[in-house]
């Protein structure tokens, strides 16, 4: 159940990031569903091959640009997505301000992970 709850969260910053963000285009609730799916899929096969330090998750500049490269890249996969470059940078912009002032305890993550604060900072600090 919390799984459908974080893509269901998910899916509605997706579409408020369609809204707010020039370059990224608004999507149906349908799309951004998809989209969530398809980006936390992506986002964990990006873990799963170079480490939780590289992942869309992580705060750190290369999060940050995996996370670009995640959001850009799922607009091959889901209908009606239409990211630009510059859009896919300020929709990981805004997804990784969000994920600063929602509690991981409350959303998931942003992205679909199931990582909280605590986990995230015992991470940093490795």
């Amino acid at each position: 159940m919390g799984a459908i709850v974080r893509f269901i969260v998910s899916a509605i910053v997706l579409m408020v990031v369609g809204m707010l963000v020039p370059g990224f285009s608004r999507l149906s609730f349908t799309s951004a569903l998809i989209a969530a799916v398809i980006i936390a899929v992506m986002g964990w096969v990006i873990e799963l091959l170079f480490g939780k330090r590289v992942s869309p998750y992580s705060r750190g500049i290369i999060g940050f640009i995996s996370g670009v490269v995640v959001i850009y890249l799922a607009q091959l996969f889901v209908p009606g997505m239409r990211v630009t470059l510059f859009g896919a940078i300020l929709a990981s912009l805004v997804i990784g301000l969000i994920d600063l002032f929602v509690p991981g305890d409350v959303k998931g993550n942003v992205l679909g992970g199931r990582r909280g604060a605590s986990e995230r900072l015992r991470d940093r600090n490795d």
